[in-house]
């Protein structure tokens, strides 16, 4: 497929990038190359194949979220380096 200077400035300006004229002609014929790729997808017979978001079976394979007994209060802080009235003291994040 062969793109024209038009479609390759107008997907430069989608993307913010300058292009000068020698990388537009450039760019026109490596991009038309690519779209002719995909276009020898259109030939894939796909009767009957159903659509999906990926190739293989995946589920979650988190493990299940239960409860558990945690840390002492004390403990904890006794780990910290640096507490103050009984909470975690950290480094401020946002001025």
């Amino acid at each position: 497929m062969k793109l024209d200077r038009d479609a390759v400035l107008h997907i430069a300006r989608l993307a913010r990038v300058h292009l000068t004229d020698d990388e537009v002609d450039t760019y026109a014929a490596q991009l038309g190359d690519i779209i002719g790729h995909f276009d020898a997808l259109n030939g894939v017979d796909v009767e009957g194949v159903e659509p999906t978001a990926h190739t293989l079976a995946l589920r979650n394979v988190m493990a299940d979220d239960v409860a558990s007994p945690s840390l002492p209060r004390d403990e904890v802080l006794a780990m910290a380096p640096n507490t103050e009235d009984g909470y975690l003291r950290v480094r401020a994040v946002l001025e």
